[in-house]
């Protein structure tokens, strides 16, 4: 790594490793020569680079980074965030704090390098919406798993899906099935009260969530255009435009499915191409909301004329099966996300216009 100067005022640019209260600092000149290597303590963070001239401070794309790009960039400093996968491939052997910085440092100034765009506060609270309903709407599927489960010890089994769970759970609140049937003991209703209950709730939060995410697509004209796609609602629109923003970052739509882990993993090698499955790399949530969307599309595509949904049916007939469905609905998850790309890209809407047979 070289032996530190000491030269504050040489300084053009750091690689700085994030933690909770300890951070490393690792400066170079502009020659590339190391001028300082340091541990910083948080209270003295900002003291410490509001000290320095501006310049380039690279931080890996973590937790916290957008708080702290955002404090330095008041500083007067320039922030570049770098994917940590990006950053990897250039530590030295063992990994330290030490050694984390200085391949921030070094990766930062690699040509062609990819860098993710420092989010506002407001940005980061859409995003956080997001998480925030799907952490919920997962605890709602762990109450009705364990309703599930409780009442099938005394007999009672539901079919699956959600619909079902929810009968269960209306039969608990009466005690008995829709004949009138007493099949649910008073002993066991009064057990299972507080799931049901917990199960409310959340139902609650949940729907005002998606109240908020629908009062944000009126008020957003990409969120509107990103509509007009087959199986892309509220949720999926809303999430598309907190997380990417602007795409002017992906050269094609191949890229940004590609992002979003929807492309084959390859491993090819002599002329010879050798294409597995989905890579999976990238924003999971955002490609499981896709992955939702095109299952609804091919549960829906029958009586549309549209390019897009005859492409599936005809996918669909040609793989069949359940293992087909599956495989289909992640190839349709692909040609949705290029479709996103492309109208985010051109300020247009989908054309669901019928085609010629």
């Amino acid at each position: 790594m070289g032996k530190a100067t000491g030269n504050l005022a040489r300084v053009t640019r750091i690689g700085l490793d994030l933690a909770k209260t300890v951070f490393q600092v690792h400066g170079v000149d502009a020659k590339g020569e190391v001028v300082i290597a340091r541990k910083l303590r948080r209270g003295t963070m900002l003291e410490f680079f509001g000290r320095l001239a501006p310049c380039v401070v690279a931080m890996e794309a973590c937790g916290s980074a957008h708080h702290w790009g955002r404090q330095l960039v008041a500083l007067g400093h320039e922030v570049k965030l770098i994917p940590p996968a990006h950053v990897k491939p250039y530590v030295r052997r063992n990994k330290t704090d030490a050694a984390d910085a200085a391949a921030i440092c070094e990766a930062s100034m690699r040509p062609g390098q990819r860098f993710v765009a420092l989010r506002s506060i407001d940005n980061q609270a859409a995003v956080m919406r997001h998480r925030v309903r799907e952490q919920l709407v997962g605890q709602r599927t762990a109450l009705l798993n364990a309703l599930r489960g409780h009442l099938s010890e005394i007999g009672l089994v539901a079919a699956h899906g959600a619909q079902h769970a929810y009968r269960l759970k209306r039969m608990l609140a009466d005690g008995a099935d829709e004949n009138g049937e007493i099949v649910i003991p008073e002993r066991v209703r009064v057990v299972l009260a507080p799931l049901a209950a917990q199960i409310d709730s959340l139902d609650q939060a949940i729907a005002a969530i998606d109240d908020e995410l629908i009062e944000t697509v009126k008020a957003d004209e990409k969120a509107r255009r990103l509509m007009t796609i087959p199986g892309v609602g509220p949720v999926i629109a809303t999430a598309v435009v907190a997380t990417v923003g602007e795409v002017a970052s992906f050269a094609s739509g191949r890229e940004f499915a590609a992002f979003l882990g929807l492309t084959p993993r390859q491993h090819s090698s002599g002329g010879k191409k050798r294409l597995g499955r989905i890579t999976k790399m990238g924003d999971r949530y955002l490609r499981k909301l896709l992955v939702v969307g095109a299952t609804t599309v091919l549960h829906h595509a029958i009586g549309h004329k549209d390019s897009l949904r005859r492409w599936a049916r005809r996918m669909l007939e040609r793989k069949g099966g359940r293992a087909g469905f599956k495989l289909a609905a992640v190839a349709l998850a692909n040609k949705l996300a290029r479709i996103v790309f492309a109208i985010l890209r051109s300020g247009e809407v989908y054309d669901d216009r019928p085609v010629a047979a």
